[in-house]
C-alpha cells in the first residue's frame, strides 16, 4: 500500500511537469509520459539529451527520476539495457571531430573531440545529478546496475559511466571526514545503527557505549550533497594493549580509561553505508586519515591495530578443508585460519577473505589470530569465532601494499607464520 501510494504520487508529479510549459515543449518533441515503463523512460531521457537546456534541466531531470523510482523494477532494469543501443555513440559526430581535430589541432577541436566521445549515458547522469537529491538517487540507480545479473555490452557502457562519474564525484579529496558523537544529529545516529555492519548495534543504549565514553570514537566520511548520510565510518577503541575478542570492547560492563593512559588505538569495525557505492575505493584513505587525527591529538600511541572478522573462513574449511558440520579445535582453527589468510586466493591473485583482501591490500601486516573471539551467532556462523588483528605500522605499509600486490607475498608476525606452518603439518598427517 506504501509503495502504491508514493507510486501513485511520483506519476502525478509527472502529469504535473506535462501540464506545464515545460511538458509542451517535450509534446512538441514526441515526449509524452503518462504512465511508468521502461519505454517511457526511455521517452523522458531522449527529451533530456534533444534538450539539454540550462533552465530546464533541473524540472527535466527530477521528472525523469521521479518517474523512474514510480518505476517496477523490471521497467527501471529495462531501461538500463535497452538504452545504450538506442543511444550509442554518435559516429557521424565523432568522425567530424577527428577531422576538425587532424586539420586544426588547436583547443577548440580538442574540446569539440572530446564532447563528440562522451557517451549519451554519460551526458544523462551527468544531467540527472541537476535534480534535487540527485547524487542520492543516482546512488539508487546504481543499487539497480548491481543487483542485476548477466549484463548486455549495452549494460556495461551504462554502468561505466555511473562508476566513472561516482569515482570522481566521491573522490576522497571531496569528502569531508567528521567526528560522531552522542551528541551527533539523531538522524546521523540512527543511520549508524542501521548501517552498522560488523557487530550489530543493539539499540540506543548499545550505541551510546561505542560512541559516547572517552576511550572510544567515531568517524565517518561525508558526501557534501548528503550531510547526515554517512558513506563509511569507522568506531575505535582506545585501549592499553591490543586486545584478543570483540567482548573486550563492546562489553555493556567495562572499566574505561584515560585517553591518555591508551597504547593502542584499535579498529573494531568498519561500515560501508550505499550499497549503491560498492567497488568506489574510499575505505583505505579512511583509516590512514584517522590515523592521523589520533596520533595528532594522542602523540602516545605506539600501535593502531585492527580486530577483525573473517567472514569467510568458516565457508572455506567445509568447502576446501572438508570440515562441513565439524569444528576443529582451538589450536587447529587458529592454524587452519593462518593458512587461510596466508594461502587461500581470491580469483584477482589476492587473499580470498574481503575483509583481509582490504587491510593486507592497504599496507598493513597479519599480527594475530584469535580463537573465541566473537562468539556472537554472526561470529560462530561465518568464522567459527576466529577473529583476527591486523597492524598498521606506518614505516611498513609501503613495503607491504609492494610485496602484496606485486609478489603476491602476505606480510606476517612470525607467530602467525609458524601456525601456517602448523596448518601445512597438520594435513600431511591427515
Amino acid at each position: 500500500m506504501q509503495f502504491q501510494k508514493k507510486a501513485r504520487r511520483k506519476r502525478n508529479s509527472i502529469e504535473l511537469l506535462m501540464d506545464s510549459g515545460l511538458g509542451k515543449i517535450l509534446r512538441r518533441i514526441g515526449v509524452a509520459p503518462r504512465r511508468a515503463s521502461s519505454e517511457n523512460l526511455l521517452e523522458l531521457a531522449s527529451g533530456m539529451l534533444s534538450l539539454r537546456g540550462r533552465a530546464s534541466g533541473p524540472a527535466l531531470a527530477s521528472a525523469f527520476l521521479d518517474l523512474y523510482e514510480a518505476s517496477e523494477l523490471s521497467a527501471r532494469q529495462a531501461f538500463i539495457v535497452q538504452f545504450h543501443d538506442l543511444y550509442p555513440h554518435d559516429a557521424t559526430a565523432i568522425d567530424a571531430a577527428v577531422a576538425q581535430w587532424q586539420a586544426k589541432r588547436d583547443a577548440a577541436s580538442a574540446r569539440s573531440l572530446n564532447a563528440a566521445t562522451e557517451a549519451p549515458s554519460e551526458t544523462l547522469v551527468r544531467m540527472l545529478n541537476l535534480a534535487p537529491q540527485g547524487t542520492r538517487r543516482l546512488l539508487a540507480m546504481r543499487e539497480d546496475l548491481l543487483d542485476m545479473g548477466e549484463r548486455s555490452p549495452g549494460t556495461h557502457t551504462f554502468a561505466g559511466a555511473l562508476d566513472d562519474t561516482f569515482a570522481e564525484w566521491f573522490n576522497v579529496g571531496f569528502l569531508e571526514l567528521r567526528p560522531i558523537h552522542w551528541d551527533s544529529p539523531a538522524r546521523l545516529l540512527e543511520r549508524i545503527i542501521r548501517y552498522e555492519a560488523v557487530h550489530q548495534i543493539d539499540g540506543w543504549g548499545d550505541l551510546r557505549r561505542r560512541v559516547e565514553p572517552k576511550d572510544r570514537r567515531c568517524y565517518g566520511f561525508f558526501h557534501p550533497q548528503m550531510v547526515d548520510d554517512p558513506l563509511i565510518f569507522v568506531e575505535v577503541a582506545l585501549t592499553q594493549e591490543v586486545p584478543g575478542s570483540i567482548h573486550q570492547i563492546i562489553a555493556g560492563q567495562r572499566i574505561e580509561i584515560e585517553p591518555r593512559e591508551a597504547a593502542c588505538a584499535v579498529f573494531y569495525s568498519i561500515s560501508n553505508c550505499q550499497k549503491g557505492l560498492r567497488g568506489i575505493p574510499f575505505g583505505n584513505y579512511l583509516i590512514k586519515r584517522v590515523v592521523g587525527l589520533l596520533r595528532e591529538e594522542l602523540p602516545q600511541l605506539k600501535t593502531f591495530a585492527t580486530l577483525s572478522p573473517l567472514p569467510g573462513f568458516a565457508r572455506w574449511l567445509a568447502t576446501d578443508r572438508g570440515f562441513s558440520g565439524l569444528v576443529p579445535d582451538e589450536a587447529s582453527l587458529c592454524a587452519l585460519a593462518a593458512e587461510y589468510l596466508i594461502d587461500a586466493k581470491h580469483k584477482s591473485g589476492l587473499p580470498l577473505d574481503s575483509v583481509a583482501r582490504f587491510h593486507l591490500g592497504n599496507g598493513a601486516r597479519l599480527e594475530a589470530i584469535h580463537s573465541g573471539a566473537d562468539l556472537s551467532p554472526n561470529g560462530l556462523v561465518q568464522s567459527h569465532g576466529v577473529m583476527v588483528n591486523y597492524v598498521y605500522d606506518l614505516t611498513e605499509i609501503e613495503a607491504n601494499h609492494f610485496a602484496l600486490n606485486e609478489l603476491g607475498t602476505v606480510a606476517t608476525s612470525k607467530a602467525v607464520a609458524l601456525l601456517a606452518e602448523e596448518a601445512k603439518a597438520l594435513a600431511k598427517a591427515a
